[in-house]
């Protein structure tokens, strides 16, 4: 076999022939193929008759199991052959079962990969030679092992430990680029993991730590947004406290002594032509909070805080994208309509918490209450209720539930038109 075979695992399956992919021809056997990347995840040994009647053909009864197996591989092995002339020869017959042999001219990523993180194991020192095998393992990883085919068992296991090995390679990687500060490879190099790994709390973190340290915090603002929706969206929660945390330093770098007056007021007057509330993530609105308590006990000043939460009537989970469409009308609304000194934050996936400052119990409900109708007028016929807790902060803590601390109302009913005869 003169051609040059590479296959490729991570992220789906390929094969290439002098670089020309010919997924079409053996895609056409489902069972051969599961058969090829199963013993090539085997290769180590052979792989007997009964395990791959069971993997191949399970809960199925056969009169004569193993001539059915020899008649798949036969024909696989002719369907590579087609392929590329002697390919078949890849799955050769051993000892009551069959194995995977690795032919001349023939690559496969996971061999590569395996090898590497064999040879990087107790790497001390980030030199040139290391440098590019820890570039070229994580460029290999395109993707979690065999990602496009239905997750059998023992796809997710073989993939779970290879993950594993790319995230430490990663994280090995990363701690030698942080030791000499090359900020710019960090960012590639997060970059890239986050495509596999999109929710790894310690790629984001070195992420928006390397864009802060190049002086793109506009940058690491975006990242830091993205990362946030990533965890509302999909798992229903806030992100890790380390990333909100992080969201202080983007926005408090880059002052300094050098800035001028002049420079000042231009970066200042960005931000002062605005109209309603002022919306903030929230590490920085529980800064706000801790600051007006300090104002009220120095000034004995009243301030309230709301919490708005969005639930369905029925009692169920609202589905995410309809659950992130709300809110994403509910914070227009806090916005538009809740004035210039009020702030608020996206506490939770169904949450809003505000501070209203200047109000009074009953001044404080008529906002909240004009703010629901608002609600309802957006989401008429959304099956949802808005429901809010509202309380002084001089309390210390949010009052106990009643009728007036707690609303929970469906959306309004139309009021029935009337007519008198006149």
């Amino acid at each position: 076999m003169e051609a040059q075979v590479r296959i490729c695992m991570f992220g789906g399956f390929n094969l290439y022939i002098n670089d020309e992919c010919q997924n079409a021809s053996v895609l056409k056997s489902k069972k051969g193929l599961a058969l090829l990347q199963y013993t090539i995840l085997k290769h180590d040994s052979a792989v007997s008759n009964h395990r791959l009647i069971e993997l191949l053909w399970p809960n199925e009864e056969s009169s004569n199991p193993e001539n059915a197996l020899k008649t798949l591989v036969s024909r696989f092995r002719s369907l590579l052959n087609q392929c590329c002339p002697g390919l078949g020869n890849c799955i050769e017959a051993s000892r009551g079962g069959y194995r995977f042999v690795l032919l001349p001219g023939m690559t496969i990523d996971v061999f590569e990969f395996e090898d590497i993180c064999r040879r990087l194991q107790g790497c001390r020192e980030l030199t040139s030679e290391t440098r590019t095998l820890y570039k070229r393992a994580i460029a290999l990883y395109a993707g979690d092992l065999l990602s496009v085919n239905d997750q059998d068992e023992w796809i997710v296991s073989a993939s779970v430990g290879l993950h594993a090995k790319y995230i430490k390679l990663v994280y090995e990687y990363l701690s030698f680029l942080k030791e000499s500060e090359e900020y710019p490879e960090i960012i590639q190099t997060c970059r890239f993991a986050l495509e596999s790994d999109p929710f790894d709390e310690r790629l984001h973190l070195d992420l928006m730590n390397a864009l802060v340290k190049t002086n793109r915090n506009n940058e690491a603002l975006m990242q830091y947004k993205h990362v946030t929706n990533l965890h509302f969206r999909y798992l229903g929660v806030k992100p890790p406290e380390g990333i909100q945390q992080f969201y202080k330093q983007i926005t408090q770098v880059g002052t300094n002594l050098e800035m001028n007056l002049d420079s000042m007021r231009e970066e200042l007057q960005e931000y002062g032509d605005v109209h309603g509330a002022f919306e903030c993530e929230y590490a920085v609105f529980r800064e706000i909070y801790n600051l007006q308590m300090r104002n009220l006990e120095r000034f004995g000043t009243n301030m309230y805080l709301v919490m708005i939460m969005v639930t369905s009537m029925d009692g169920e989970p609202i589905a995410p994208l309809k659950l992130d469409d709300i809110m994403k009308g509910l914070g227009a609304i806090l916005k538009e309509h809740l004035r210039k000194g009020d702030t608020f934050s996206h506490f939770s996936p169904s949450q809003y918490a505000l501070l209203l400052p200047s109000v009074t119990d009953e001044t404080g409900h008529m906002v909240i209450e004009r703010i629901k109708r608002y609600f309802y007028q957006r989401f008429p016929n959304s099956n949802v209720m808005f429901n809010y807790r509202l309380g002084p902060l001089h309390s210390g803590s949010m009052p106990a539930a009643d009728e007036n601390t707690l609303i929970e109302q469906r959306a309004p009913k139309k009021k029935k038109s009337t007519s008198k005869n006149k």
